[in-house]
């Protein structure tokens, strides 16, 4: 069986805090790549919050337009609170997704929102920050998923080494 592709697109993002928290997340959830546009984020990027170095196994690339630069075979999936979008709670994740998400202080294009094979909103009061948005959408597509790692051993590889917690049985 072959790997699921997961990239994540971010238009023009503002905040480099915010990407380092999308490179953590990217990592959490096993994305393949990051692709962004503009150059906001490349004027912040020496204050980039990727604590745990991710950015040596994940790709962050720049591109000039997300859609040309749309991984082969990735469906399109743009997340945004766009009337007639589709609830992410009803939302079925495609095996390979290019999930593009909006500035945190604008939207996606209508262009690309035309272009997109889904659009997805996140049902809540009020917008969430970007890097929140990106950590739902991939934790909403993990318990969706019929190949989700869980278990003690999980626990144990993931979690901080000043952490020994057990649950008494």
């Amino acid at each position: 069986m072959s790997h699921p592709n997961v990239t994540i697109g971010l238009t023009n993002p503002k905040s480099p805090t915010n990407v380092g928290a999308i490179f953590r997340a990217a990592g959490c959830f096993q994305a393949d790549s990051i692709l962004y546009t503009g150059n906001r984020y490349d004027r912040g990027a020496a204050y980039c919050t990727d604590t745990q170095n991710l950015s040596k196994s994940i790709p962050l690339t720049r591109v000039e337009c997300l859609l040309e630069s749309a991984p082969e075979n990735a469906k399109i999936v743009v997340i945004e609170l766009a009337e007639n979008a589709i609830s992410l709670a009803d939302f079925q994740h495609p095996e390979n997704a290019f999930y593009v998400f909006g500035p945190e202080d604008g939207s996606v294009k209508q262009k690309v929102l035309n272009q997109a094979d889904s659009v997805v909103y996140i049902p809540t009061k009020g917008s969430l920050n970007l890097a929140a948005t990106v950590n739902v959408v991939l934790y909403d597509r993990l318990a969706k998923s019929t190949q989700c790692e869980e278990g003690n051993e999980l626990i144990r590889e993931s979690r901080d080494v000043n952490n020994r917690l057990k649950v008494k049985s």
